[in-house]
């Protein structure tokens, strides 16, 4: 018999054969519950025999069905691929259950039959969602239950090509001796849908809930069961949505996709670096416009800083949209090999429109927003930026930096400060000024020579 694995990690799914108050595998405090699944007996019977293939075997391409959302269809690669399994999560209230009513309508449209099951809101609720997003003529199949077991049924019974499953926190499973949520129940659902995806043929879209640290909650096995990982972003403060690829087995990843929450739902941007730079106004000291690119697609916008004398001994370090320990090494940097030192300010951070950055290309925007806003002096009004910077304080070549080039000449920017190429960039048509280090492009700013 195969022993069970006693205890499970709410955090992380990692097994622990007895309980104890802190996971081995994660370091999360008072996150073992115990694992009901039934011990299972060995199967000593021998297996069937396979045919193995090679690497030269051509393949083709898996077939997708397009929703007719650019940014949604960017995202999924192409399209939506028949028999995948999909998890997108986000904070709640961002958006999730109406991006995905959308796209069911639209799927729906396009000859897929679409199956939406609501295990959080009540079929009224729902109703009441797609009437105010004017899809109440759609035809879309709607089930508002929770029971797993009931729910597979229906599916084997309808057949459709995609179901939606609103969320997988609330599923449950009655062979399984836990609560709805639960690390076991979750990943016994999870298996369950997926299996079923495989089998039958049908896309599976799975919503997922995400913990205060902006991670998919639940065992990470969820997210490796699934062919498509998306992280649906975003501040309720703004109107902008980023839908993101994390994982694609069908696909780029990292791609996204960017929206705009109106008062009718959810409207694809087919701009989006026009937009995050349309309320730019008049350069101030501490704004600069980055040259980014997101998957496949360059994207510009505008970095904020703002540097003001702070209390004794208690400067802080505020960061919206980047990445709060590489704001700490980059204010090193400036210290240790330029002499701009910051120890007695606070220092704020803002990526504008919500967008969060994560390449190091950003490394030298920052860096400039942050000596503009301490010497109070405002960058040329039409100027990009990008870069990495090392430690040593010197400014590495980016990726794609043609792409970023022409995207900032196509909104009207006239030139841009950037590491030092190794042969010219074609087709830009911007006045480039290259820089080899992090004094240089200080100076550069302060007009020294």
């Amino acid at each position: 018999m195969a022993r069970d694995r006693g205890f499970v990690c709410s955090e992380c799914g990692a097994g622990h054969p007895k309980w104890s108050g802190r996971c081995d595998a994660c370091g999360a405090w008072n996150t073992l519950v115990e694992d009901a699944a039934a011990a299972r007996p060995r199967q000593p019977a021998r297996g069937r025999l396979l045919q193995p293939t090679d690497l030269a075997t051509a393949e083709p391409p898996p077939p997708r069905t397009e929703a007719g959302v650019a940014e949604l269809d960017r995202v999924l690669g192409g399209g939506l691929v028949p028999a995948s399994a999909l998890l997108l999560g986000g904070d709640p209230g961002i958006g999730k259950s109406t991006l995905l009513l959308q796209a069911a309508a639209r799927f729906a449209r396009n000859g897929l039959r679409v199956l939406y099951v609501s295990g959080e809101e009540s079929a009224a609720q729902v109703q009441i969602r797609a009437a105010r997003l004017g899809l109440t003529e759609s035809p879309v199949r709607l089930l508002a239950h929770a029971g797993l077991r009931d729910v597979l049924a229906t599916l084997e019974e309808e057949r459709p090509h995609l179901a939606i499953i609103d969320s997988i926190q609330t599923m449950w499973l009655d062979s399984v001796d836990s609560a709805p949520g639960s690390v076991s129940q979750v990943r016994a659902c999870a298996h369950e849908l997926t299996m079923l995806a495989k089998s039958r043929g049908v896309s599976v879209v799975m919503v997922g809930h995400v913990t205060k640290e902006g991670a998919l909650a639940g065992p990470r096995v969820v997210e490796h069961m699934a062919d498509t990982v998306l992280y649906f972003e975003g501040d309720r403060g703004h109107q902008f949505r980023i839908l993101r690829a994390v994982k694609n087995r069908f696909g780029p990843a990292d791609e996204i996709g960017v929206f705009e929450m109106t008062g009718r739902g959810l409207v694809e941007v087919r701009n989006p670096s026009a937009l995050f730079l349309a309320e730019r106004g008049t350069p101030a000291p501490g704004s600069v416009v980055f040259a980014g690119i997101e998957g496949t697609r360059p994207i510009l916008c505008e970095i904020q800083a703002l540097v003001a004398p702070a209390a004794p001994g208690s400067a802080r370090r505020s960061v919206v949209g980047w990445d709060g320990g590489r704001l700490a090494m980059l204010l090193a940097v400036l210290d240790a090999r330029a002499g701009l030192s910051f120890g007695g300010l606070d220092v704020y951070l803002n990526v504008a429109g919500g967008l969060r950055i994560t390449e190091p290309a950003a490394d030298l925007a920052v860096a400039m927003a942050l000596v503009s806003a301490q010497a109070q002096r405002a960058l040329e009004p039409h100027e990009v930026v990008f870069g990495e910077i090392s430690l040593s304080g010197a400014v590495r070549p980016v990726a794609q930096t043609e792409n970023r080039l022409k995207e900032a000449a196509k909104l009207g920017f006239t030139s841009a400060i950037l590491p030092v190429l190794p042969k010219r960039a074609a087709g830009s048509g911007l006045r480039l000024r290259e820089i080899p280090d992090l004094v240089s492009a200080i100076r550069l700013h302060l007009g020294q020579t």
